[in-house]
C-alpha cells in the first residue's frame, strides 16, 4: 500500500515538474545563443535531478572524477540498468547531449523537452538513423559539448553488464576526444523494466565518474580495443561495489564450469 501511494505521489510530482519546465525551457532556448544549446540542455538536466529528489525511496550518491572544464568535450558512456538511470546520472554537474530512443521524442511533454534541449533521437530499427546519430554527436563535440551513450543499447535484465556497441568508441577516436566512463548501480529495482511502479529500494544508488580514457593512442581500426578497456573499467567498479568478482558482473564472461570443460 505504501509503495502504491508513494508511486502516485512521485509520478504526480514528476508530471507537475515537467509541465512547469516547458515554459522555462522555451524561454531558455529562446535566449540561448550557444550553437550546442548548452544552457538549455543544462536546464533539462536540472529537471532530471529534481525528479530524483522527490522520490523518498531513492538514496543516491554521485562521486568521481568530474571534468575540470565542462566545455572540454567527452564521449561519456555508462552501463544501463533501469529507466531511473538518466535522471540519476543527470546529477553530474555538467551538460551532455543524450542519445535516446526515438519513442521518447514522440511522447507528450517529454518529447518537446528533449527536442528543445538538443538531445539526439535514435531509431534502433533504422541503420541510417544510427549513422545520423554519430554525425550529430560529432557536431556537438566540435561545439565543445559532451555526448552521452548507453552502449548496451537497452537496460540489463539481469543486472550484469552486457555487450557494448562500438559506435561511441569509433566516434571518440575519430573526433580525438577522451572517453569518460560512468558506472551506475543500485537502480535495477528502483524502477524495474516495463514497470511504472516505484519500489522500496534497499540498495544505495551509486554513480561514479571514472577517470577519462585517452584515445590518442588508438587508431581508427582499434575501437573494439577501446570499447573493451572502458567496459572492463565499468565492470570492475560495479563488481567492487557489489563485493563480487568482475566475472560475476560481466555477462560475456565464460562460466567457470564451461571454461574447465573446454
Amino acid at each position: 500500500m505504501r509503495s502504491t501511494l508513494v508511486t502516485i505521489w512521485v509520478w504526480t510530482a514528476i508530471i507537475t515538474l515537467m509541465i512547469a519546465w516547458l515554459p522555462i525551457m522555451a524561454i531558455t532556448r529562446l535566449f540561448d545563443r550557444d550553437p550546442a544549446y548548452y544552457r538549455t540542455g543544462l536546464m533539462l538536466r536540472r529537471l532530471g535531478r529534481s525528479m530524483t529528489y522527490v522520490n523518498p525511496f531513492w538514496d543516491v550518491e554521485v562521486d568521481g572524477t568530474f571534468p575540470e572544464n565542462p566545455r572540454n568535450p567527452y564521449v561519456c558512456v555508462s552501463n544501463h540498468l533501469s529507466q531511473a538511470d538518466p535522471p540519476i546520472i543527470a546529477r553530474v554537474p555538467w551538460e551532455m547531449k543524450w542519445v535516446a530512443k526515438v519513442e521518447l521524442f514522440n511522447m507528450p511533454i517529454a518529447g518537446p523537452l528533449l527536442r528543445m534541449s538538443g538531445d539526439i533521437a535514435v531509431d534502433r530499427r533504422d541503420r541510417d538513423s544510427r549513422g545520423n546519430v554519430l554525425a550529430q554527436a560529432r557536431t556537438y563535440l566540435d561545439q565543445k559539448c559532451s555526448v552521452m551513450f548507453f552502449p548496451e543499447g537497452t537496460r540489463s535484465r539481469d543486472g550484469r553488464v552486457h555487450r557494448f556497441a562500438d559506435g561511441a568508441f569509433r566516434l571518440a577516436i575519430k573526433s580525438g576526444v577522451p572517453v569518460l566512463p560512468i558506472a551506475i548501480d543500485g537502480t535495477r529495482q528502483a524502477l524495474p523494466k516495463h514497470s511504472i511502479w516505484f519500489q522500496p529500494n534497499p540498495e544505495k544508488i551509486r554513480v561514479r565518474v571514472l577517470p577519462p580514457v585517452d584515445t590518442s593512442d588508438y587508431g581508427p581500426d582499434e575501437s573494439r580495443e577501446l570499447q573493451r578497456e572502458v567496459r572492463a573499467r565499468i565492470i570492475a567498479q560495479v563488481a567492487e561495489w557489489r563485493g563480487v568478482s568482475p566475472e560475476d558482473v560481466d555477462a560475456l564472461a565464460e562460466p567457470e564450469e564451461e571454461a574447465a570443460e573446454s
